[in-house]
């Protein structure tokens, strides 16, 4: 197992982990936690295979990825209060799982001759699709919508990876920028708590005037 394929597995699991939390939170019963930890660690995988005609998707032809889901289900399930004591923990190395997904994402876009728009933005949909349908299936507006500075870091370390190969670094090495900016950059967000400029809000009046 390469480094880079055992940090693919422990990112899906962590991911698997923070979706099961969801559940929790919205008091689901085991098979709704079940299928929001799939989501969260598999979702962006298979919206970025499906877009690369890459069919089946890489978790329907190795389902390793669906028991590791399922064990960080399970185990959420069994220890869910054990585990948010160490939930800072959990954040960190969701970051890493950001981070290596960032730059599969954007390399295998990089591979399909994609130009920077597209390698930036399977980069980041492989990164954060799944706790885009996650945050849906709960009735919530996802979060990279209205919070936090997630998505921007997993799309310039994407942006990192594409430098890399557009001035012919080897991949090592342009996976290894890619994973370190993304991560250095959500660890900065989390200690300095960045959030990018809001729009400013529409007035009272301004709101009823654009009702149908």
């Amino acid at each position: 197992m390469s480094p880079l394929e055992f940090l693919d597995y422990a990112g899906t699991f962590v991911f698997a982990i923070v979706g099961a939390f969801k559940g929790l939170k919205h008091r689901l019963d085991i098979l709704g936690v079940l299928i929001l930890a799939v989501f969260t660690g598999l979702g962006g995988g298979i919206i970025r295979d499906l877009i690369l005609d890459l069919n089946p998707p890489l978790a329907f032809r190795n389902e390793v990825y669906f028991l590791i889901c399922t064990l960080g289900a399970a185990i959420t399930s069994v220890w869910g209060p054990k585990i948010a004591r160490w939930w800072k923990g959990v954040l960190i190395l969701d970051a890493v799982g950001l981070a290596v997904f960032s730059a599969q994402g954007a390399l295998l876009a990089s591979h399909a001759g994609l130009g920077p728009i597209g390698v930036i933005f399977l980069g980041t949909v492989t990164a954060v699709g799944g706790g885009v349908i996650r945050d849906l299936l709960v009735r919530e507006i996802p979060a990279i919508l209205v919070r936090e500075f997630y998505a921007t870091a997993a799309s310039l370390g994407a942006l990192a990876l594409w430098l890399m190969k557009y001035f012919h670094a080897p991949t090592e090495l342009s996976l290894i920028s890619a994973v370190v900016t993304t991560l250095g950059l959500r660890l900065l967000g989390m200690i300095f708590r960045w959030q990018l400029p809001r729009v400013p809000r529409f007035t009272t009046e301004e709101d009823e005037n654009l009702d149908p």
